[in-house]
């Protein structure tokens, strides 16, 4: 096990230290934006950022230009690249002055220093291992369950994390992200059913598949989970984790996992040659409709057809959607 005690800013739930897992977090931000000043000029650069909203066909989104997200934006995912740089996540490549919430002994709970929300978190693992949601679903419903409040998010290696080396979640304010509210607004829900404790539905008209599980009981949540899981693997024919976004938030004595199953990572647009190039890579908090672009050429022109048309093509098509749900 990597030791971390210069990194603990306080562990949770641990040796002495009173308080809910939010006052810590938040705790741990403030005293960041003092003494990290690379953190004080992210959120510097975040104020500045532009956001507009653009009307599509039956939902909406919102665009939000934020130069300081090209590094994340234009990473390079590919296996070589991935193998001859850093880990950034990894203990000992973090900045000097960076600090964690440690949770339940495994995670470290971070302050994003390229924030696109006003309360941005990295959450790592204290080893550098691959990222992966099969055994860890339980960690991201604990969560979101010790994070009243916020949303915590997974993207899949393969379509929009940016460390696919390195287990990590992330954390936003709850409602940040427009299919939050979306997911429970009557004009697009469909496909309800409920199986052992826990609710499904799908969304209906609104421009990419989406999964949607409800549950106060976290080992049929956790279970539910890993069932649509196996059977994307069965229907997909993959051994490897498929492609999946995930956001997950606590309420009411309710857990709600919001599943995007995907069919790719970039949209074409993203490889073209400039001016048709698009600085668009759709991960969870993209493809559900808060959509980051640090170019703005692409802030200006990104257009309702073109949310639309990048959603249709990185989301799985509602045939293999509906084939998936027929095997649970």
């Amino acid at each position: 096990m990597v030791q971390v005690p210069e990194k603990i800013f306080v562990r949770y739930p641990a040796d002495g230290s009173t308080g809910l897992l939010t006052e810590h977090v938040n705790q741990l931000l403030q005293d960041q934006n003092t003494t990290w000043s690379q953190l004080r000029d992210g959120y510097a650069s975040l104020r500045s950022a532009q956001t507009r909203t653009v009307e599509c066909d039956g939902f909406s989104v919102v665009l939000q230009f934020n130069p300081a997200r090209i590094v994340s934006t234009g990473a390079k995912v590919d296996e070589r690249s991935i193998r001859e740089r850093k880990c950034f996540l990894c203990l000992q490549n973090l900045p000097a002055a960076q600090k964690g919430v440690l949770f339940q002994e495994q995670f470290l709970i971070l302050c994003n220093p390229a924030p696109i929300f006003d309360r941005h978190f990295t959450i790592a693992h204290r080893e550098h291992r691959q990222q992966a949601i099969d055994g860890s679903v339980g960690t991201l419903l604990d969560l979101a369950r010790e994070l009243p409040g916020h949303t915590v998010f997974y993207n899949g290696p393969r379509c929009g994390a940016s460390a696919p080396d390195h287990l990590h979640f992330q954390a936003c304010p709850s409602g940040s992200i427009p299919v939050e509210r979306d997911s429970v607004g009557a004009q697009y829900r469909s496909s309800h059913k409920t199986q052992s404790n826990v609710a499904w539905w799908t969304l209906k008209n609104y421009g990419r598949q989406v999964l949607v599980l409800e549950s106060e009981d976290r080992q049929e949540l956790e279970s539910a989970f890993l069932q649509l899981l196996a059977a994307m693997k069965r229907v997909l024919k993959q051994s490897d984790e498929p492609m999946i976004n995930i956001l997950c938030f606590f309420t009411e004595s309710r857990w709600k996992m919001i599943v995007f199953p995907r069919s790719k990572h970039r949209p074409d647009a993203y490889f073209k040659e400039d001016p048709e190039r698009i600085l668009i890579s759709p991960a969870a908090a993209d493809i559900g409709g808060f959509i980051v672009t640090p170019v703005e050429k692409d802030y200006r022109v990104v257009d309702a057809a073109l949310v639309e048309s990048i959603f249709r093509e990185v989301s799985l098509d509602h045939t293999a959607v509906d084939q998936i749900l027929h095997t649970l």
